[in-house]
Protein backbone atom coordinates (compact mmCIF):
# COMPACT_ATOMS: atom_id res chain seq x y z
CA UNK A 1 0.00 0.00 0.00
CA UNK A 2 1.28 3.46 -0.91
CA UNK A 3 2.63 5.94 1.61
CA UNK A 4 -0.36 8.22 2.17
CA UNK A 5 1.22 10.75 4.51
CA UNK A 6 4.26 12.89 3.76
CA UNK A 7 6.59 14.26 6.44
CA UNK A 8 4.50 17.38 7.02
CA UNK A 9 1.36 15.29 7.61
CA UNK A 10 -0.28 16.41 4.40
CA UNK A 11 -1.84 14.52 1.54
CA UNK A 12 -0.03 14.10 -1.75
CA UNK A 13 -2.93 14.98 -4.06
CA UNK A 14 -4.17 13.11 -6.04
CA UNK A 15 -3.35 9.53 -5.09
CA UNK A 16 -4.41 6.20 -6.50
CA UNK A 17 -3.94 3.23 -4.20
CA UNK A 18 -4.73 -0.43 -4.75
CA UNK A 19 -6.04 -2.25 -1.70
CA UNK A 20 -5.84 -6.04 -1.79
CA UNK A 21 -7.98 -6.73 1.28
CA UNK A 22 -10.52 -5.32 3.69
CA UNK A 23 -7.70 -5.08 6.25
CA UNK A 24 -5.66 -2.85 3.90
CA UNK A 25 -8.71 -0.67 3.21
CA UNK A 26 -9.29 -0.29 6.96
CA UNK A 27 -5.59 0.51 7.50
CA UNK A 28 -5.64 3.17 4.78
CA UNK A 29 -8.61 4.84 6.47
CA UNK A 30 -6.79 4.71 9.79
CA UNK A 31 -3.72 6.39 8.26
CA UNK A 32 -5.88 9.09 6.71
CA UNK A 33 -7.32 10.01 10.14
CA UNK A 34 -4.13 11.85 11.16
CA UNK A 35 -4.77 14.38 8.38
CA UNK A 36 -8.21 15.36 9.66
CA UNK A 37 -9.15 18.32 11.80
CA UNK A 38 -12.33 20.07 12.91
CA UNK A 39 -14.52 20.78 9.90
CA UNK A 40 -12.97 18.02 7.76
CA UNK A 41 -15.27 16.28 5.31
CA UNK A 42 -14.42 12.88 3.86
CA UNK A 43 -16.72 12.11 0.92
CA UNK A 44 -16.88 8.43 -0.05
CA UNK A 45 -18.14 7.29 -3.44
CA UNK A 46 -18.34 3.84 -5.00
CA UNK A 47 -20.67 0.94 -5.71
CA UNK A 48 -22.21 -1.34 -3.11
CA UNK A 49 -19.49 -3.55 -1.64
CA UNK A 50 -16.61 -1.28 -2.64
CA UNK A 51 -15.40 -0.89 0.94
CA UNK A 52 -16.78 2.53 1.90
CA UNK A 53 -17.90 1.39 5.37
CA UNK A 54 -14.63 -0.48 5.94
CA UNK A 55 -12.69 2.67 5.02
CA UNK A 56 -14.92 4.80 7.27
CA UNK A 57 -14.39 2.37 10.16
CA UNK A 58 -10.64 2.75 9.68
CA UNK A 59 -10.88 6.54 9.87
CA UNK A 60 -13.04 6.36 12.99
CA UNK A 61 -10.61 3.91 14.61
CA UNK A 62 -7.72 6.20 13.66
CA UNK A 63 -9.49 8.99 15.52
CA UNK A 64 -9.33 6.94 18.71
CA UNK A 65 -12.91 5.68 18.82
CA UNK A 66 -12.91 2.30 20.55
CA UNK A 67 -16.62 1.43 20.44
CA UNK A 68 -18.03 -0.81 17.71
CA UNK A 69 -18.78 1.06 14.49
CA UNK A 70 -21.65 -0.11 12.31
CA UNK A 71 -23.05 1.21 9.06
CA UNK A 72 -25.57 3.99 9.75
CA UNK A 73 -27.73 2.98 6.76
CA UNK A 74 -30.99 3.08 8.71
CA UNK A 75 -30.12 5.82 11.18
CA UNK A 76 -28.37 7.91 8.48
CA UNK A 77 -26.04 9.55 11.05
CA UNK A 78 -24.03 7.95 13.85
CA UNK A 79 -22.03 10.17 16.19
CA UNK A 80 -18.84 9.22 18.01
CA UNK A 81 -16.31 11.06 20.21
CA UNK A 82 -12.90 11.02 18.60
CA UNK A 83 -9.56 12.64 19.28
CA UNK A 84 -7.48 14.98 17.16
CA UNK A 85 -3.70 14.56 17.02
CA UNK A 86 -3.60 17.26 19.73
CA UNK A 87 -5.60 14.83 21.97
CA UNK A 88 -8.51 17.29 21.91
CA UNK A 89 -11.93 15.61 21.63
CA UNK A 90 -13.95 16.10 18.47
CA UNK A 91 -17.38 14.88 17.33
CA UNK A 92 -17.10 12.38 14.49
CA UNK A 93 -20.16 11.93 12.27
CA UNK A 94 -20.50 8.78 10.17
CA UNK A 95 -23.17 9.55 7.58
CA UNK A 96 -24.74 7.09 5.15
CA UNK A 97 -26.71 8.93 2.45
CA UNK A 98 -27.81 5.75 0.63
CA UNK A 99 -31.46 6.13 1.66
CA UNK A 100 -31.57 9.84 0.79
CA UNK A 101 -32.79 11.08 -2.58
CA UNK A 102 -31.45 14.62 -2.56
CA UNK A 103 -29.63 17.37 -0.71
CA UNK A 104 -32.89 18.77 0.69
CA UNK A 105 -33.72 15.54 2.54
CA UNK A 106 -30.39 15.69 4.38
CA UNK A 107 -30.77 19.41 5.06
CA UNK A 108 -34.22 18.71 6.56
CA UNK A 109 -32.54 16.23 8.95
CA UNK A 110 -30.12 18.92 10.16
CA UNK A 111 -27.34 17.93 7.77
CA UNK A 112 -25.93 21.42 7.34
CA UNK A 113 -25.46 21.85 11.09
CA UNK A 114 -23.74 18.48 11.31
CA UNK A 115 -21.40 18.71 8.31
CA UNK A 116 -20.58 22.41 8.55
CA UNK A 117 -20.22 22.33 12.34
CA UNK A 118 -17.18 21.76 14.49
CA UNK A 119 -16.72 18.04 13.92
CA UNK A 120 -15.37 15.60 11.36
CA UNK A 121 -17.87 14.22 8.82
CA UNK A 122 -17.41 10.97 6.93
CA UNK A 123 -20.11 10.68 4.28
CA UNK A 124 -20.85 7.45 2.40
CA UNK A 125 -22.80 7.69 -0.87
CA UNK A 126 -21.83 11.36 -1.32
CA UNK A 127 -23.24 11.32 -4.85
CA UNK A 128 -26.73 11.38 -3.27
CA UNK A 129 -26.01 14.70 -1.50
CA UNK A 130 -23.46 16.45 -3.76
CA UNK A 131 -24.06 19.86 -2.14
CA UNK A 132 -21.77 18.63 0.64
CA UNK A 133 -18.77 18.21 -1.66
CA UNK A 134 -17.22 21.55 -0.77
CA UNK A 135 -13.73 23.02 -1.27
CA UNK A 136 -11.28 21.18 0.95
CA UNK A 137 -13.34 17.98 1.16
CA UNK A 138 -11.40 14.77 0.65
CA UNK A 139 -13.00 12.77 -2.16
CA UNK A 140 -12.48 9.01 -1.92
CA UNK A 141 -13.63 7.20 -5.06
CA UNK A 142 -13.59 3.42 -4.68
CA UNK A 143 -13.79 0.91 -7.51
CA UNK A 144 -14.06 -2.89 -7.34
CA UNK A 145 -11.66 -4.60 -9.74
CA UNK A 146 -11.55 -8.15 -8.34
CA UNK A 147 -13.07 -10.00 -5.37
CA UNK A 148 -10.81 -8.42 -2.75
CA UNK A 149 -9.03 -5.80 -4.86
CA UNK A 150 -10.10 -2.16 -4.80
CA UNK A 151 -8.79 0.92 -6.57
CA UNK A 152 -9.02 3.89 -4.21
CA UNK A 153 -8.59 7.35 -5.69
CA UNK A 154 -8.06 10.21 -3.24
CA UNK A 155 -8.35 13.84 -4.29
CA UNK A 156 -9.14 17.13 -2.60
CA UNK A 157 -12.06 19.21 -3.86
CA UNK A 158 -10.96 22.71 -4.81
CA UNK A 159 -8.96 24.65 -2.25
CA UNK A 160 -9.80 25.77 1.26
Amino acid sequence: MANLIRKENSLTDPQTIISYSAEETFSLGKKLAVLLDRGSIVALKGPLGAGKTCFAKGIISGLGVEEAVTSPTYTIVSEYRGFLKTKETVPVYHIDAYRLNCNEEFIDLGGEEIVFGNGISIIEWIERIPLFIVPGALLIDMEITKDDERIIRITTEGKK
